[in-house]
């Protein structure tokens, strides 16, 4: 991969991360509560909301492991690239459509959208480890997630702004600024993902696959053959038992953090607030984090990142007040962007060269199903306890578990492995 076609991977992270900030996490939850599911009951809205979120990932992890070894056998990641992100920008602009009562159609697009962000991102993590040098994937990486929270905070604080601001910007009500909102989401994704799909040149594969029937046949056996395989690959294995327990920790701390927030008694100003200074904060953090990576050791990064974590949910059991959130979306900002980022480009340092969409869709699968225990671990305790700080706390033992086995890894024998030596 060129600088002209880095720049392009780069910036297909400011693309989705529009889908990331204002469709999964700030806008659309509350939108789906208050007018898609207005004609709900009780908590029922926040119920299937929860149901449409599984449905999402249980397809999401199915369907990225097959996709990638049919991409691998095929030589096509740009195309089922550009085929997910159509789909998930199309999902996100017809949201508009979504009125009072419409839940159903809502859960269909939002499921439809997360499988074209989720399983199109395995595609875009398959192109670092194809095109990048290996020297270089930890700096490259970090630009990738810093540009991600540019671009989704970005996007987040205009649709804010039309939202709060819809009468002056000439809007009926709230709901159709909402509704514009959502498409300003499907036209960032697409205008945005153009770099990417142009500038990349996408290394051949020899003996390409001639019909999608026998890609299909192909990506079938080299899924089963990913499973097989990885007893080939001891320190690979190792490092993903690792990563399914810190990346789950992570994932928990992100998905409760708002709902926690609002159980200890935090307004929802503050916490959209705290969401936007977590992305800003998270642009410089991670690019330094990639440049700290490259000095120090992305091992040695990581693991100060998961200390740090293991710091914030002990603050985050202690906070009290709106002052405190904001500070532990600072420290989250500090640490998330650069941590993904590494983790990223250590994964694709482990992989068989041929292999990479093959072996980070099986990722995508394993971790999407490890991801369920972290909140049910959050339930569970809470309901125990009856105290959600206990439950906040309880995820200590994701960083903590995960640190151990990282510190367990050989990464310089896990090269030597994925790429066939053992000298």
């Amino acid at each position: 991969m060129d600088a002209k076609g880095i720049r392009g991977w780069v910036m297909y992270d400011f693309a989705n991360s529009a889908f990331a900030t204002t469709m999964m996490a700030a806008v659309m939850p509350i939108y789906y509560k208050t007018v898609a599911g207005s004609g709900l009951a009780g908590n029922t809205a926040e119920n299937y909301w929860g149901f449409t979120q599984s449905i999402a990932m249980l397809l999401v992890a199915v369907m990225s492991p097959l996709a990638g070894a049919i991409a691998d056998a095929s030589g096509s990641k740009l195309k089922f690239l550009g085929f997910f992100t159509v789909l998930g920008a199309a999902a996100s602009a017809l949201m508009a459509l979504v009125g009072n009562g419409d839940w159903l159609l809502a859960s269909v697009l939002v499921v439809l959208g997360t499988i074209g962000f989720t399983t199109g991102g395995t595609f875009y993590d398959a192109l670092l480890a194809d095109g990048v040098p290996e020297e270089r994937r930890h700096l490259v990486s970090a630009q990738g997630y810093a540009m991600g929270y540019i671009g989704g905070g970005l996007l987040l604080a205009i649709n804010i702004a039309m939202i709060e601001g819809w009468s002056f910007l000439g809007f009926q009500d709230k709901t159709s600024a909402t509704q514009a909102a959502f498409v300003t989401v499907g036209v960032w994704w697409l205008l945005f993902s153009l770099p990417i799909l142009r500038w990349v040149k996408e290394q051949p594969v020899p003996h390409v696959s001639r019909t999608r029937t026998v890609a299909v046949r192909e990506g079938l056996a080299r899924l089963v053959r990913t499973v097989r395989s990885l007893k080939a690959y001891p320190e690979l294995l190792k490092y993903m038992a690792a990563f399914w327990f810190f990346n789950d920790g992570i994932s928990t701390v992100i998905v409760m953090a708002t709902i926690y927030g609002s159980g200890i008694g935090i307004g929802q100003t503050d916490l959209i607030l705290a969401l936007l200074i977590t992305q800003f904060i998270g642009f410089p953090s991670t690019l330094l984090f990639g440049r700290l990576a490259v000095r120090f050791g992305a091992r040695r990064m990581l693991q100060f990142s998961l200390t740090l974590y293991v710091i914030i949910v002990i603050l985050g059991f202690l906070m009290t007040t709106a002052l405190h959130f904001y500070a532990l979306a600072f420290l989250v900002g500090l640490v998330q962007g650069g941590s993904q980022a590494v983790a990223r480009s250590l994964y694709a340092g482990l992989l068989p060269p041929a292999r990479t969409a093959e072996f980070f869709g099986f990722l995508a699968l394993s971790s999407k199903f490890s991801s369920i225990l972290g909140p049910l671990v959050f339930s569970v305790v809470g309901t125990i306890t009856g105290s959600s700080r206990w439950s906040i706390l309880s995820l200590i033992a994701f960083f903590v578990i995960g640190i151990i086995i990282l510190a367990t890894v050989d990464f310089a024998k896990g090269s030597r492995e994925a790429a066939g030596t053992t000298s």
